[in-house]
């Protein structure tokens, strides 16, 4: 052995012998505690991510959130996006053509069905802008509804009201329960 290397381990000797006594001194534990809920434990717990969906080849969406986790033994299994959820449809050139936001989401696997909360914002391909405290869509049924407040600004108006029903691409929709003033064409 030459010196560099007699040298080089000592140290990392030293340093390792350091850090574990630094562990032993401040109380770390060293072993890992078994498990014993399975079903509140995630099977993914991921931080920053950014995913882009493809079809045919051809991508169509992104997904962007600072915390995703999936508990996949909890009944019902479950997707939660604890610090919220930005996802984007692109058009055939890949601009995005219609957006959704809010600060949580919850996706129930069994249902199908994803429910948004706070200050939930989506932009459907009209360029039409929806905002409202809750939305949730089913998969299954592929429409998107709510019993909360809902605000739609179009190009030349704004409707609000409280409840609605519309399709998954948030294009021909009913509000339940409208209020406001609204304009009537002649």
């Amino acid at each position: 052995m030459n010196k560099l290397t007699v040298y080089t381990a000592t140290v990392l000797v030293v340093i390792f012998a350091l850090i574990g006594a630094g562990c032993r001194r401040k109380g770390v534990k060293l072993q890992a505690e078994a498990v014993t809920d399975r079903a509140a434990m995630p099977v993914l717990d991921a931080k920053d991510v950014t995913t882009l969906i493809s079809d045919s080849g051809v991508t169509r969406y992104r997904i962007i959130t600072p915390h995703w986790q999936i508990f996949d033994r909890a009944e019902p299994s479950y997707w939660e996006f604890p610090e919220g959820i930005y996802l984007e449809k692109f058009n055939e050139q890949l601009e995005v053509d219609a957006s959704l936001k809010s600060d949580y989401a919850y996706y129930n696997e069994r249902a199908q069905i994803w429910t948004l909360t706070g200050n939930v914002h989506a932009k459907n391909t009209e360029g039409e802008q929806f905002d409202t405290p809750e939305l949730n869509w089913n998969q299954n049924t592929e429409r998107i509804y709510s019993d909360s407040t809902i605000k739609i600004t179009r190009a030349s108006s704004i409707i609000e009201g409280i409840g609605f029903n519309s399709n998954q691409t948030l294009t021909e929709y009913t509000i339940l329960h409208p209020t406001g003033m609204f304009p009537i064409e002649e």
